[in-house]
């Protein structure tokens, strides 16, 4: 009996109840409670959650900026809190809780935050701005502080426009040569420990580019969210021109992840020479070369797509939706894609990739004129082309593809772009962290 409770214990999620916790991101809320659960040890912790749940704060940016001294930190211009318990009590503020908050500067060495984290205050994102110290003392030496307001300017970067601004900056008393290398040496002895402390959530960012290049390097971090525990099961889209390489990737992903890999056009073959119901309805449409009918495509996906090894191992699909009306259809059935790819490929290329394509009809191997020539004269003699791969047909199916493809990158608006016309596994290494990777939190409201 005790066997038979922790076998049943031990069952996993049915695929329907996973995908709906992964559809509402309830995986994510359960850890990110849990989380704040230990941080503070409520008394009552079913109260806790409670308010946890009101707040509805998941999502809000909470963010540090570090660096050296005259690295460009305050490009981004907050309060400047010292102390770890003036800094807690100002993140405990209500706009901070509901909007998030950026806190530059602080920590500036491991006992700081430790400090920090004793009080509760852990940073989503930690961005650590790096220089040369050459760059940096350079810049420090144009500074100049306004002593009416204690705004700081600097000759090159930020330059008041008023006149009576610009007469009444100072240089900084404390910004000697010496005093900024006295500075960059205590930060540089520093730096380890914090590094470690934060590693998991830390990017650094090189400060020695354009302010504009830097901020959207940290925009593009900050809004990336950090792998969870949670499980995943990939539903993958994928979209592109003939010839741009997806049956490979697709291949590739199946093969690693054990995801199945499903074509659409594939399948409609595989249900004809299954003499299956919907394979004699299809049979006709096939042979006679004419488009198969949306709602029996739909019917054949939506039964493959329910079946268990897709629902437990997730799919990779190419060939539908090909335009707004069957991805509508699929929504409707259901079939949400959680991943979902642009292959990008120039006119040119795939000219280059499918025109020059020749089949042996003796053994059915595949050659391409330029890329992989038949190896002797008498098989390039008997080789073959595809009425399909010509160039007047080639045209129509780009015709067909590039007449809907706005439609549905507008439709799959958290798309990801990939650029074909590479190798084909640096193509699949990009996949791949796409698929790993969570999705990017576009919302952050206090960016």
């Amino acid at each position: 009996m005790a066997e038979a409770a922790v076998e049943e214990q031990a069952r996993p999620w049915p695929p329907p109840a996973g995908a709906y916790a992964e559809e509402r991101g309830l995986f994510q809320l359960l850890q990110n409670m849990l989380e704040e659960l230990l941080i503070h040890k409520p008394d009552d912790p079913i109260e806790f959650m409670i308010n946890h749940l009101k707040q509805n704060n998941d999502d809000a940016p909470r963010i540090c900026v570090l660096g050296p001294p005259a690295s460009g930190k305050t490009t981004v211009k907050i309060p400047n809190a010292l102390w770890a318990n003036l800094i807690q009590e100002r993140l405990s503020n209500v706009d901070c809780i509901k909007q998030g908050w950026i806190l530059e500067g602080f920590p500036e060495n491991q006992e700081q935050a430790w400090m920090l984290q004793s009080s509760g205050i852990f940073p989503r994102h930690v961005v650590m701005l790096y220089a040369p110290d050459t760059v940096l003392i350079e810049r420090s030496g144009g500074k100049r502080l306004d002593p009416l307001t204690q705004e700081v300017f600097h000759t090159t970067f930020d330059w008041p426009s008023d006149p009576l601004v610009q007469e009444r900056l100072v240089k900084p008393e404390d910004l000697s040569e010496q005093e900024v290398s006295k500075n960059l040496l205590e930060y540089h002895r520093n730096f380890p420990d914090i590094f470690h402390i934060y590693q998991k959530v830390l990017k650094s960012i090189n400060a020695d580019q354009p302010s504009v290049d830097v901020l959207s390097q940290v925009l593009t971090f900050v809004q990336t969210r950090h792998r969870s525990a949670a499980p995943f099961t990939p539903r993958i889209l994928f979209f592109g021109p003939p010839g741009s390489g997806m049956s490979l990737q697709a291949e590739l992903i199946a093969q690693k992840y054990d995801v199945v890999n499903i074509c659409c056009g594939q399948l409609l073959k595989e249900a004809v020479a299954d003499n299956t119901k919907l394979g004699e309805l299809v049979k006709p449409y096939i042979d006679s070369g004419c488009p198969v009918p949306d709602n029996l495509v739909l019917k054949l996906l939506t039964e493959r797509l329910s079946a268990l090894d897709c629902l437990t191992n997730g799919w990779v699909l190419s060939g539908f939706p090909r335009d707004v009306k069957q991805g509508e259809q699929l929504q409707k059935a259901q079939i949400n894609p959680n991943r979902v790819f642009f292959f990008n490929l120039p006119y040119e290329s795939v000219m280059e990739r499918l025109s020059q394509r020749r089949t042996d009809p003796v053994t059915g191997e595949r050659y391409h004129t330029t890329l992989r020539p038949a190896p002797t004269q008498e098989i390039q003699a008997r080789l073959r082309q595809n009425p399909k791969d010509e160039k007047g047909n080639i045209e129509k199916r780009l015709n067909i593809y590039y007449s809907h493809v706005k439609a549905l990158e507008e439709f799959y608006q958290d798309a990801f772009y990939v650029n074909a016309d590479q190798d084909p596994y640096v193509i699949f290494e990009f996949i791949e962290s796409c698929i790993i990777k969570p999705l990017p939190c576009k919302n952050i409201r206090s960016l």
